[in-house]
């Protein structure tokens, strides 16, 4: 009778890796799918859940480029090409990778025998923004974009002096903001939530468009939990503002965030921004300056959540785009004459950007001053798209 030996622990994290892929439909984000199967086998120890987590990161960073390649060879190119130190798991099922664990990514994919194709990968390349280097886009989603912090008015010595104690690594990146390790513990290390708010750097540089004077009102009319709200309060306290979201439940999110942050001076309010009878439900009807951070496709930020790609249809980025001209038409008439539009999406498709604000400036009366693309997928952060106008 034949005998056969327990499997390792790294054919355990395969084997597991691949149920959770093949089971995985892309209907919830794949952190929440990755809870629940976990609460559903609690077995398995954090250092286990941790590294089957990353080892399917790791298989949907490679978008839908190899898509044809057995699951599990996927998953080790996946490893291979993200990793960048030697890894007991590759020595086991590929030590010829794993002497090469710290070799350029064009040595590995030699190695290999594979050629990156961009178009292969992310399959909506055609739609890019202008100046957006389709190459160099799909590489970054093979690694997590870092975890960016933004220190508040007169914090950013204490929180430095916080992550010094606790020996966090961290790197100063223009006046306020700070890039940390990913999966650092800032609730316990920076206790006081007052002194900085969680917030990607490109999205941290569309507060330099805003340019608040005191005294005016602003209206951040797709507030969602409020981050840039807070950004606009802190360049200018004494300004008047109103939030407002259509769902009722974020903002409550953004009342607990504010409170957090020490915000007393605002307004919120549900709006549904395409409705027909959005000015009878406005508490005002003229506003110094807008923030209109659209709904959108969140290309942008898909190295945090590389799982879109794959689930992400071509024909969305209309229904995204027809959304946002819906929004710009309703919303821009509440802009008084010389008032400032910020129009942002995190978006990297031409039809959310540039095609957006050619109608701002053709159906909606605003001259736009600036416009373009923050790039963040050279620097480790999301990749955003800001452009700013005025009211005729």
């Amino acid at each position: 009778m034949p005998i056969f030996a327990p499997m390792t622990r790294w054919e355990n994290y395969i084997n597991t890796a691949e149920k959770i892929i093949k089971g995985y439909n892309g209907a919830l984000p794949l952190h929440h799918s990755l809870k629940a199967f976990f609460k559903a086998n609690p077995h398995m120890g954090s250092r286990d859940r941790k590294r089957i987590q990353q080892l399917v990161y790791q298989y949907f960073r490679l978008g839908r480029w190899q898509a044809a390649l057995p699951l599990k060879e996927r998953i080790l190119l996946g490893v291979f090409l993200c990793e960048h130190a030697p890894d007991d798991l590759l020595q086991f099922f590929r030590p010829d990778w794993n002497e090469r664990a710290t070799a350029s990514l064009e040595e590995k994919l030699s190695l290999a025998g594979f050629t990156w194709d961009a178009r292969e990968a992310f399959p909506f390349a055609a739609h890019l923004s202008e100046g957006i280097d389709a190459g160099t886009f799909t590489r970054s989603h093979l690694q997590q974009p870092h975890l960016f912090i933004r220190t508040r008015p007169g914090k950013k010595q204490g929180v430095v002096r916080l992550l010094e104690a606790a020996g966090i690594p961290f790197e100063a990146v223009g006046e306020s903001a700070l890039a940390l390790p990913n999966g650092t513990k800032t609730e316990i290390i920076l206790p006081e939530k007052s002194w900085y708010e969680i917030q990607d750097l490109s999205s941290q540089e569309t507060g330099l468009r805003f340019q608040p004077e005191a005294g005016e009102h602003w209206w951040d009319c797709c507030a969602a939990s409020g981050g840039k709200s807070i950004l606009l309060h802190d360049l200018q306290p004494k300004i008047h503002l109103l939030a407002s979201d259509v769902r009722a439940s974020i903002l409550e999110n953004l009342k607990k965030r504010f409170a957090e942050a020490g915000l007393k001076n605002y307004s919120s309010k549900v709006l549904d921004l395409t409705s027909p009878s959005l000015r009878s439900e406005m508490p005002r009807t003229r506003f110094s300056g807008i923030i209109l951070d659209a709904p959108c496709s969140g290309s942008g930020t898909w190295g945090r959540t590389p799982e879109s790609i794959s689930f992400f249809k071509a024909g969305q980025i209309a229904e995204y785009a027809a959304l946002q001209k819906k929004i710009a038409r309703n919303v821009t008439p509440f802009l008084e004459p010389g008032g400032r539009l910020v129009y942002i999406t995190c978006s990297v498709f031409r039809e959310e950007n540039e095609d957006a604000v050619a109608f701002l400036q053709r159906e909606c009366g605003v001259e736009v001053e600036e416009s373009g693309v923050i790039g963040g997928y050279e620097r480790g952060a999301d990749t955003m798209f800001v452009a700013v106008g005025r009211k005729k």
